[in-house]
Order: C-alpha cells, then structure tokens, then sequence
C-alpha cells in the first residue's frame, strides 16, 4: 500500500486483505476508513469497544455522508474486527443503512442513437457503442483487449468483471463494423481503447467526459452518465421481450432481482397494457 513504515496491525490487515485477494482499489478504501475511525478515537483501532463503533457510525451518518460511504464505512469495520481482530462480538451488531432503491435513468433509443452520433471521435463513439450495445460498466469498456473482441463466435470477452467474474456478451454484426473501422483508423496493440500513452488504457474518467459532452451535443435533458448506457441497454432488451434471465447473465449481475429493477422502467411494455378504463362505456359530456 506505501512505503512508509506501517502499525503491525495495519500490515497484518493488508496481509489478510492480500490472501482474499481484494482489490487494490478496496484495500486502499478500507484502509482510509480504518484511519478515520482511528482519529476519531484517539487509539489505536484495536481498543475500541462497541460503545465507541456506535459513536463513530453516529458521527459518520450526522455528518451528512451519503448511503454507500456509511456502508462501505462500516464494511471495512467489519472486516478489521471479524477477520484480522477476530473480535466479532464487537462489530456485529451494528446495522447497514438501507439505500432506497431509485430507478434508473433510461434513454429512448432515438436518445440512444443520437448520443453516439454526437461522441467527439470515432474512439469514444466506439467505446460508447460498447457500453450501450453489450451493457457494459466503465471499467469493463476500458479493460477491454483487441484479443477480448470474438468475431468468429460474434462475442466479446469481459475478463474479471465486476465480483472478479469473467463472462460473455454479444457482439452484434453493427458493433463488429464499428470496431473494425476503430482497428483500421488507431491499430491498437493491447488494449481497445488505449489512453494518451497507449501502454495504459483509457480511464473511466475520460470516458464519462465524453459521454456528458455527447448528451450535451446531442441535446439530451436528462442526467446522463455512462452507466445510463447499460441501462438503457437492459430495458430496450427488456422492451424486445427478451427473457429476463437472459439479460441477467449479460449484465453479469449475481441476483435476479437486480434485474428485475428494469422491469419497472420498461415503458413500452407498460404502453401495452389496456387500461380498465378502456372497457367502460364512461361518456365524456363536454362542458356547457
């Protein structure tokens, strides 16, 4: 994690943190959490009693953080006390904050098509075109490889997705054409989209720039992030009647339930539906 000399109950957190394999990105989170309830006591971590983890996720949740930051707060807690502590009795109790659950933006298709009309370059209009035409994340657009992209079997390969999980998605003949006519334009060696120094891709940072400027360019009021691609993505899949469970692998998602969240959103399927007003023979007087 650094250089700098280390508590040995820090290293021994980064140690049980390396056997699991976390990810850098969630040690180095759990590790910042671990110092704030740390200068929040005044103590070492190790002291702490469950009188003083109620005051700390008091603290944290007066002082307006936000749902995730709560949970994630209290998930590195749990980890310190339960694996490297084995103090369990201490961290147990206390409760994770429920996140209401929101429904998600979702482009019509027109949107959709006019979004990535607008991407600034044929880079991001292909990176884009891959978020909504296969329903990836940002990180997994950006850890994409020329090699990933299976013309023969008409497929892409996301390598250690999200819950560290590799999975295929399609890869459609438009898509395909896209991508190729990428290829031809930048050759890329490694990565599909690299960055300004190709040995490393491009960021997600990046990424989310040029899909605000192409809403924007497009003219799209709505709150458009890259992840509004693969929502969008979801329902229009869910529109065509694609079966649920089908896009549930595609989107890599553990729980059928996660999925079942676009079946609110779906409005074409909502447009449908007869209303039971429709069967009544209700008069409509105009007024005098």
């Amino acid at each position: 994690m650094t250089e700098a000399p280390i508590s040995p109950l820090r290293r021994r957190m980064i140690d049980d943190m390396t056997m699991r394999k976390l990810a850098p990105r969630t040690q180095e989170g759990y590790i910042r959490a671990i110092k704030g309830f740390s200068a929040f006591l005044g103590a070492s971590p190790d002291t702490a009693s469950f009188e003083d983890l109620r005051r700390y996720q008091l603290h944290v949740v007066s002082s307006g953080a936000g749902v995730p930051t709560i949970n994630h707060t209290l998930t590195a807690l749990r980890f310190l006390f339960m694996v490297t502590l084995r103090k369990p009795d201490v961290v147990i109790y206390l409760p994770f904050v429920r996140a209401p659950r929101r429904l998600p933006v979702v482009l019509s298709p027109e949107e959709a098509a006019r979004l990535l009309d607008a991407a600034p370059g044929l880079k991001y209009k292909a990176a884009l075109s891959v978020a909504y035409g296969a329903g990836l994340r940002a990180s997994e657009v950006i850890s994409l490889k020329v090699t990933d992209i299976d013309s023969a079997r008409m497929v892409i390969r996301v390598e250690q997705g999200k819950g560290r999980k590799d999975r295929y998605v399609m890869l459609s003949p438009h898509l395909l054409d896209l991508l190729r006519t990428w290829w031809r334009a930048a050759r890329p060696q490694d990565w599909l989209f690299p960055g300004q120094n190709p040995v490393n891709p491009l960021t997600t940072r990046q990424l989310n720039r040029a899909c605000h400027a192409a809403a924007q360019m497009a003219e799209i009021e709505k709150p458009v992030s890259l992840h509004t691609l693969r929502h969008s993505f979801a329902t229009h899949l869910l529109e065509q009647k694609v079966d649920i469970r089908v896009i549930q692998v595609l989107l890599g998602h553990k729980k059928l339930d996660t999925t079942a969240l676009y079946t609110r959103v779906g409005l074409k399927a909502l447009g449908e539906v007869t209303s039971p007003l429709e069967h009544l023979a209700v008069t409509v007087t105009p007024p005098a």
